[in-house]
């Protein structure tokens, strides 16, 4: 599993330029979608080889000074819980602010590695003002510009000199490891303590890679897999449990471990845009998917027409992945939780998925050469072969054709469909890449 490195700071000071840099990409969690406030930013990034995950969270447009140092110490505060090392961000331009103060103090009694980033040191005079920032009592501050990349180095020099590099789980046996995610109030602690049941034979606790992290053995009921939880889920964190940037950072720890993520959604309130927000974590990390509706039991509307409305507004809201199952049951009730556990281990399953060669091109070549790629500029597109990579983590598919180049996303999206539709790829995604024979 990755280290994990939390940018923090007061807004405008250039988290996301940071961000970005470091990333070396834009790599939003969700687009822009009605309803979302501000953009939840999640990435990867590697320096002398190795890799760690990054996150950010974007400024928050508030009106009081009050309620912004409030979200701050927020913002510090899950940092803090979650993070193995902290970046500091503050504006060498602006100088010291009562905000930075706090959120230093904050960090100090910590005792996590805390890093102060003094940014927008564009030139070197402007670098020489970063000295007030030793009085925030956390070291050297590493002048940096995220604008065009000076300092960028050093600073990543730092950060990995201070993360864990054997940070490695405990070797797991070879079974399925499950992950419950979702938004506060959906129900996973209900979930997670009717499947951890002290009557139900629970093998062994192991704890991960942090405090935070726990692998629960579950056998019973001819099942055996792993249980990915967080200290998190099992109680109640010490922020405000409606933070979104609390649950998504959260969810990062579990989604990067598990083979298979089980979303709960909550069917009194439906799907919204912090369960996309999650679910788009999950794709970035090429886990499976499958969605739990839970509280069905005090639904409204338990019809059969409600049932198949609500599984239509989900599949219309996470398109174009489309092809995951859900299950509609109670945590509260235990009402379908052992179903949802079988179809958990059927995605799971799924992901190891090989097809032969002769088969896939058995079945395929007709239906491309039926409904070919658009030609361009009068070049005509012809797929010649089709096979499956070997060893990947998702099924992975190589068309060999003559123009790679010029295959759009809308034609991979029409040959994924026609393979989702003769093999049975259910909650698993899967890489479809075109390449020149």
């Amino acid at each position: 599993m990755n280290n994990l490195v939390a940018i923090v700071g007061r807004p405008n000071v250039g988290k996301s330029t940071l961000f970005n840099r470091l990333t070396q990409s834009r790599q939003a969690i969700i687009t822009d979608i009605a309803g979302t406030t501000r953009d939840r930013l999640y990435g990867k990034a590697t320096w002398n080889g190795l890799e760690f995950s990054l996150v950010d969270t974007g400024g928050w447009i508030v009106s009081s000074d009050d309620v912004l140092e409030d979200e701050i110490n927020k913002q510090v505060t899950i940092a803090i819980e979650e993070a193995d090392v902290i970046l500091l961000v503050v504006d060498v331009m602006n100088g010291l602010t009562d905000l930075d103060s706090v959120a230093a103090q904050m960090l100090r009694r910590s005792g996590k590695p805390v890093v102060v980033v003094a940014n927008k040191a564009d030139n070197f005079n402007i670098g020489h003002q970063s000295a007030e920032f030793y009085s925030l009592g956390l070291g050297d501050p590493f002048n940096v510009s995220s604008i065009n990349g000076s300092g960028t180095g050093d600073l990543l020099d730092f950060v990995v000199s201070k993360l864990n590099r054997d940070k490695e789980v405990e070797e797991l046996a070879d079974i399925p490891k499950f992950a419950i995610v979702g938004r506060p109030n959906s129900g996973k602690s209900s979930l997670v303590n009717s499947l951890l049941d002290e009557e139900r034979n629970i093998v062994t606790d192991i704890a991960g890679t942090t405090r935070d992290s726990i692998h629960t053995r579950y056998s019973k009921f001819g099942m055996d897999f792993y249980l990915i939880d967080t200290a998190g889920i099992r109680k109640k964190g010490k922020v405000n449990e409606d933070l979104e940037y609390f649950s998504v950072i959260r969810s990062i720890r579990v989604i990067e471990e598990a083979d298979v993520c089980i979303l709960l959604l909550d069917a009194t309130r439906g799907i919204e845009s912090q369960d996309l927000n999650i679910v788009s974590l999950i794709q970035k990390n090429s886990k499976g998917l499958v969605v739990f509706v839970n509280k069905w039991d005090i639904a409204e509307d338990k019809s059969q027409e409600a049932f198949k409305m609500f599984e239509k507004t989900i599949k219309f809201r996470l398109a174009p992945f489309t092809d995951f199952p859900i299950v509609f049951g109670s945590a509260l009730t235990k009402q379908r939780i052992l179903k949802l556990m079988d179809v958990a281990k059927e995605v799971y399953e799924h992901r190891k998925t090989r097809i032969p060669t002769s088969k896939l091109n058995e079945v395929l070549l007709p239906m491309i050469d039926a409904t070919p790629p658009p030609s361009n500029k009068g070049k005509y597109i012809n797929v010649k072969y089709i096979t499956q990579l070997r060893d990947t983590q998702i099924p992975s598919f190589v068309f060999f054709c003559n123009l790679p180049q010029y295959i759009k996303e809308p034609y991979k999206r029409f040959v994924e469909n026609r393979i989702r539709e003769n093999w049975n790829l259910s909650g698993t995604p899967i890489n479809v890449f075109f390449r020149e024979k």
